[in-house]
Parts: structure tokens; sequence; C-alpha cells
């Protein structure tokens, strides 16, 4: 197996041995927050990343 094939080898069943695993580790009610937390980063990564490409936006202050 190549490595760089690694990312593809990943199943159904090691996918919800992850999930279990998580659930375990963080709880339920945690899990909703660790999400919220993850997308708000995602969402100002993005937005950080226009500005840098597109000179014509105003930095907000």
């Amino acid at each position: 197996m190549n490595l760089h094939m690694l990312p593809l080898a990943i199943g159904p069943w090691q996918i919800a041995l992850i999930v279990v695993v998580v659930l375990l580790l963080f709880g339920g009610k945690k899990i909703p927050e660790l999400m919220r937390g993850l997308g708000s980063g995602i969402k100002e990564f993005k937005d950080a990343s226009k500005e840098e490409e597109d000179p014509k936006i105003e930095k907000k202050d």
C-alpha cells in the first residue's frame, strides 16, 4: 500500500470506531460546542484568506 493512498483506505468501520472514541472522550454535550468552535475558526480563516487575495476589501478595525 502506498503512503499517499492511506487516507482512501479508511472504511465505514474505522469511521464508526473514531466516532465512538470521540463520543467517549468528550461526551455528547461537549461535541456541539467543539464543532461550533471549529466552524467559527474555519470561517475566520476563510475570511482572512479572502482579505489577502482581494486588496479591494477594506480591513476591519
